[in-house]
């Protein structure tokens, strides 16, 4: 063994030494370590047993004064800090648009940091308010359109995102996801893309998505559901469309879109029935009368004259609203549009919720939040900023994958479990994913319901603006509530006047 061990520590050396000759000190140190390295690598274990501590240390003595020693032209660490001024994502990215010069699609949204929900902060009911007693039940009951002839009931603040199916999602996800929200109590929202008719017999509550896309909106479907969104864009791509072209349509997915051979799948940038803003009010009376009077709401994503889009759909007499910040997430699009577009969720909820308000149409247009919705204190706090409700899509996806993304590590991302046509998305177990949901969908809830108990109230509707408090100064001025180190004495108050009578 020693003598094995002597041989190949000979070797190395001359090796070493024959390189050394050739290169400077520089180049000597780098291929020390890269010819140590590149025999362990070689012999394996039984090299790394054979070499043993003194050339490892020798290894990483070598790495270290080569870093440490040399400038920063001739320095392997200068693509670290290259990399880190720029951003890892942005050098990513640069090589993913230099590679072929076409447009990139990032999956799952916005990478970058928004103003979110974490600088909101709750009020705690102690004593001058006194903390709802630990047996109470919390009334989570919630009506959307409650003017409508048929309005939508639901016992959960939280509902499924629309997702796609086929141009995002498998159908094995999506039937574990109508599942999985029929077993909560949640309301399940068909997506865009073709319908799956299996998930009418299993979510309990539905809300059919009518989507920008070419290919038929079945009536019969429709008419089945408990609710109606016209999708006229979303967060995370605006009002932008795309194209799928007839080649990469296989005949599976051409049958359930029910298109042509040779035809594109096409998502158009406008609602092919709203080419002009006044048109919305018929396509809305239009899908009343299809359905018999379920709710009738718009889906848009928040922009800079956010009010501007809320005045013509309001006067066109939609029952609900669901409005998406720039945090939304989507199966994929360009990232300027994810990063550099819209309004962030929270001041966009507040924005709406406020001239719902102002102009009379609070009570009778309900409004539903989404984008970056994540958590049950997420959800909670656009409930306090106005919202009646929220859609929940990313966190969802997650739940719904748990105890199975390991089927793709480490050789495949965790979304080909779930995406349509990807090589791993027939591995997905329906009935483990759809009791993974419910599961998600159930402890946020009960969450949600101790939260509520710590503001000393017993109902999600009784959850407001005044129960907020903020770390960031923007948000203070933003949305008009108070900072945490803004004091508030009881004694300083001034008593009430009481007026007197005449005798």
């Amino acid at each position: 063994m020693n003598i094995q061990k002597s041989a190949l520590e000979k070797q190395l050396a001359a090796e070493i030494a024959a390189l050394a000759v050739r290169k400077n000190k520089e180049a000597e140190k780098i291929l020390i370590t890269a010819g140590v390295i590149g025999a362990a690598g070689i012999l394996g274990v039984l090299g790394i047993k054979y070499l043993g501590h003194l050339a490892v240390n020798k290894i990483f003595n070598s790495f270290l004064k080569t870093i440490t020693n040399v400038n920063y032209d001739n320095n392997l660490a200068e693509a670290v800090t290259s990399t880190m001024r720029i951003g890892p994502r942005v050098v990513l990215e640069t090589e993913l648009r230099a590679n072929e010069g076409k447009m990139i699609e990032r999956p799952m949204g916005p990478v970058n940091q928004f103003p979110g929900l974490d600088d909101l902060k709750f009020n705690i009911a102690q004593i001058d308010t006194l903390p709802t007693e630990v047996d109470t039940d919390i009334d989570f009951s919630i009506t959307i359109g409650k003017y409508a002839k048929k309005p939508l009931h639901t016992n959960h603040f939280m509902m499924l995102s629309p997702m796609a199916y086929g141009v995002a999602l498998s159908k094995q996800v999506k039937i574990a996801m109508a599942k999985g929200c029929g077993a909560a109590g949640v309301v399940f929202n068909t997506g865009a893309g073709a319908t799956v008719p299996e998930v009418l017999g299993l979510a309990d509550k539905i809300m059919f998505q009518y989507d920008r896309g070419n290919w038929p909106k079945p009536h019969d479907i429709i008419r089945k559901c408990h609710a109606v969104e016209i999708q006229l864009g979303q967060g995370s791509y605006g009002g932008v469309g795309f194209i799928m072209k007839a080649q990469q349509i296989n005949p599976e997915l051409r049958k359930e879109f029910k298109i042509q051979k040779g035809q594109d799948l096409i998502t158009y940038s406008r609602q092919p029935e709203v080419q002009r803003p006044e048109e919305l009010k018929n396509l809305v009376d239009k899908l009343r009368n299809i359905t018999g009077g379920v709710p009738i709401g718009v889906k848009i994503a928040a922009g800079k004259y956010l009010e501007a889009d809320l005045c013509w759909i309001c006067n066109s007499d939609v029952d609900f609203i669901i409005l998406d910040g720039a945090e939304a997430a989507t199966k994929g699009s360009p990232p300027i549009l994810q990063d550099d577009f819209g309004v962030p969720t929270v001041f966009a909820i507040h924005r709406a919720a406020r001239w719902l308000e102002k102009h009379g149409f609070r009570d009778r247009v309900s409004l539903i939040a989404s984008g970056r919705i994540r958590t049950p204190g997420d959800a909670l706090k656009v409930k306090a900023l106005g919202a009646d409700a929220c859609q929940v899509g990313a966190a969802a996806l997650v739940a719904i994958a748990h105890n199975q993304l390991h089927k793709t590590l480490p050789f495949e991302p965790p979304t080909s479990l779930t995406w349509y046509g990807k090589g791993m998305s027939d591995k997905f177990d329906i009935e483990l994913g759809a009791k993974s949901l419910q599961n998600f969908f159930e402890s946020c809830k009960l969450e949600m319901g101790e939260g509520i108990k710590a503001l000393g109230k017993t109902s999600i509707s009784q959850v407001n603006r005044e129960d907020l408090m903020t770390t960031n100064e923007m948000y203070a001025k933003g949305l008009g509530i108070p900072m945490v180190y803004d004091e508030y004495d009881p004694l300083n108050t001034p008593p009430p006047r009481v007026k007197r009578l005449k005798l």
